[in-house]
């Protein structure tokens, strides 16, 4: 009886959960800065009409409605009803179209059964209609439903048609403007406005995007590495000389042979605007155009790079493509792997006449299997890539774990949007990986482990399991916090554990009790379900010792 007092949302009485009720709100782009408003304001109208009382709001923000991906209120949402965690008896919805506007009509249509399944009343705030379950109300909510796929389909093919008649004008649609070229803002008059920087937006229909030469130093590396290419003709050595220099790609990264042949391709810097080389509508997923398909407007950019060197680079590329046969792939890898005395990725990139690293790791599945049939046993230790589903298997186990020891402490669990990552209370994320031994790259040295984690980690902490020697075997279990920018790969040894402040447990009830801590904020009034201690007189106390002492 100590926990009589303790009120548990998902077990609410009848009559308090149908005067409580949720909102779902959703708006498509950051440019519609008062949608989520005017829902709410809607909703907020429809509840105190019908005597309900608003406790709880789940949103998406700048979220397209044709994907349920990415959309973290209403998988939210979801995930509550589903799991019993729901403190509502009502659901309020502007209009049909905010479920999504799903190509498959059936998939929004599956969502308000969910809730309606979980005994949740689904009400539709801003429709001409009660949403009661009668034929008429069914009728029409299927006419919305296919009204709100078909706005999506048309209003794709207008803002297709309309980017296809810009980029004919000379203007830049979307995308990056590509190194060295910068986008440039004009009006109607061609009026410079501004340089746009990265996710800058034009809000003006009048105004359009132009491309143009931007850092006069990247100008200048641009004309370089058309020159040294028809010296050396190698896209790797002209990629190892930018970064021994210290220059950084477009992205900020370093430069690869893929984005030294992105430039030498690029048709801009003589002036051309090539789109419509790939397409992607409805967020399916992208396809390649056929060249036909493609829109050339000629002459509306400042040429960086005289045509006759552009085009002699071009044919040096076309005339280098060798479609090569297995046998004679595996001929060539030999003679370097003789030549150097052994075969990594890097040197097949930096070799003339052999495949890039790539194409190999694509055409054999992997460095391995070519190893093999080449006969060759490289110094590193691969043996760690046999044991990948034995990690996997710890980290799933991991997850139900701390899921579960989340969800029995109060907390609301959801997708992170990431492999083996969950979200608590939809802020701080969880992230489960493995942390893999690696012995000393010299034998006094002593061994380390690494992490890799996701690309994109969220602000919250990484629950790794440790693992032995041959990495088949559990250690023990650390826990360290992530601000989402730390190394893409996290080093170290056991000695470096306790300075770096990473935690350390024997078992994973030891992990999980403390991820809990770390996730769960106690709750201050939880001392008055349990009620005061029991207080025996003081003479009994005093008694009691007195017993102890003469014992």
């Amino acid at each position: 009886m100590s926990n009589a007092l303790i009120v548990h949302k998902a077990h609410l009485p009848k009559s308090l959960l149908s005067v409580r009720a949720a909102q779902y709100v959703r708006m498509s782009t950051d440019r519609q800065q008062y949608s989520i408003q005017n829902q709410a304001a809607v909703i907020a109208a429809y509840a105190h009409a019908h005597h309900l009382t608003l406790v709880r709001t789940y949103k998406d923000e700048g979220e397209s409605g044709l994907l349920l991906k990415n959309r973290t209120g209403l998988l939210q949402l979801l995930e509550d009803v589903e799991s019993n965690q729901a403190d509502f008896g009502h659901l309020l919805v502007y209009d049909v179209s905010r479920w999504g506007r799903f190509q498959d009509v059936d998939e929004s249509a599956h969502y308000e059964f969910v809730c309606r399944r979980a005994g949740i009343k689904v009400a539709y705030c801003a429709e001409q209609f009660e949403n009661d379950g009668s034929m008429l109300a069914s009728i029409v909510k299927n006419i919305k439903r296919v009204m709100a796929a078909e706005y999506s389909r048309e209003l794709s093919a207008k803002v297709y048609a309309g980017q296809c008649r810009f980029a004919r004008l000379g203007y830049k649609p979307c995308g990056r403007a590509g190194y060295a070229l910068v986008r440039e803002l004009v009006d109607e008059k061609m009026q410079t406005r501004r340089v746009m920087k990265k996710g800058d937006r034009k809000y003006i229909l009048t105004d359009h995007i132009r491309i143009r030469p931007g850092d006069p130093m990247e100008v200048a590396v641009v004309k370089w590495i058309f020159e040294r290419f028809l010296e050396v003709r190698s896209e790797t050595v002209i990629a190892w000389e930018l970064n021994q220099k210290g220059l950084v790609s477009s992205t900020g990264a370093a430069w690869t042979r893929a984005a030294v042949g992105t430039v030498l391709r690029n048709e801009s810097y003589i002036g051309n605007l090539i789109f419509n080389r790939k397409s992607q509508k409805l967020r399916q997923t992208a396809v390649k155009n056929p060249p036909q398909q493609w829109i050339r407007s000629e002459g509306c950019i400042e040429p960086i790079i005289d045509r006759e060197v552009f085009f002699s680079v071009r044919k040096i590329i076309e005339e280098r493509r060798v479609d090569l046969s297995e046998e004679e792939m595996l001929s060539r890898l030999r003679k370097a792997l003789l030549r150097e005395g052994r075969l990594t990725p890097t040197i097949i990139d930096r070799t003339p006449g052999l495949p890039c690293s790539a194409t190999c790791q694509t055409h054999f599945g992997n460095f391995r299997n070519l190893y093999r049939l080449l006969g060759y046993t490289p110094k590193r230790n691969y043996e760690f890539l046999d044991a990948r589903p034995v990690w996997s298997e710890f980290r799933s186990k991991l997850v139900e774990q701390a899921t579960a020891a989340i969800k029995a402490a109060g907390g609301r669990i959801s997708s992170g949007g990431w492999s083996d990552c969950v979200r608590v209370d939809g802020m701080a994320c969880l992230s489960v990986r493995a942390a893999r031994w690696t012995p000393g790259q010299k034998p006094t040295h002593a061994p380390y482990w690494s992490i890799e984690r996701e690309a994109r980690l969220p602000h919250g902490w990484i629950a790794a399991v440790r693992l032995t020697e041959h990495n088949k075997t559990v250690l023990d279990y650390v826990l360290l916090p992530t601000d989402g920018k730390m190394k893409r790969t996290i080093r170290f040894s056991e000695k470096s554990r306790a300075r770096r402040g990473i935690a350390r447990f024997k078992t994973v009830d030891g992990l999980i009790q403390a991820v809990v801590r770390r996730f769960i904020k106690p709750d201050p009034t939880s001392h008055i379900a349990q009620g005061p201690r029991s207080k025996r007189p003081k003479a009994q106390r005093s008694k009691t010792k007195n017993i102890r002492q003469r014992r």
